[in-house]
């Protein structure tokens, strides 16, 4: 199971997000663990390569199961872990490795082309309280097939 780390960076009332070239969808900023670090420590160095920013007093908002689908069978499956922070310090990438950065003004994340769990995951992390726990099922296409949400008990 592939362990990844990204983060919501809030700064006033836009978030930094990073538009990936392959499918075009926006996402947040992050990558893969590496052996030996701590899901904050990925967090904080994705964040950095990806953006050029060290963010501070990054806090978890989800932990996530995503899970890919294909004739009935799982493929490929995967744990997320989204912290939300809202400190900072460097100079933001003019271009990223990853794709487009863009400060995103909060009302509009909503609008954005992403997988349709980011936008449970990102709302959370921007509004809940605590942490989210979830379970994501997608399509190899990563059309949702079905979600479980909790502390909200949330499934469909």
């Amino acid at each position: 199971m592939q362990r990844v780390t990204n983060c919501v960076l809030v700064k006033e009332e836009e978030v930094l997000l990073l538009q990936k070239p392959r499918r075009g969808w926006w996402v947040a900023p992050g990558g893969k663990m590496e052996a030996g670090e701590t899901i904050k420590e990925s967090a904080v160095r994705e964040y950095r390569e990806e953006t050029g920013l060290q963010v501070e007093a990054a806090e978890l908002k989800a932990v996530c199961s995503m899970v890919i689908v294909e004739n009935d069978q799982i493929t490929s499956e995967w744990m997320m872990f989204t912290f939300v922070a809202s400190n900072y310090q460097g100079q933001q990438l003019e271009q990223s490795p990853e794709g487009k950065l863009q400060w995103t003004e909060k009302s509009t994340i909503k609008d954005l082309p992403m997988a349709a769990g980011d936008q449970y995951v990102i709302d959370h992390a921007l509004n809940g309280e605590g942490v989210l726990y979830a379970t994501f099922h997608y399509t190899p296409d990563f059309k949702l097939l079905s979600y479980r949400l909790d502390p909200n008990n949330e499934s469909k």
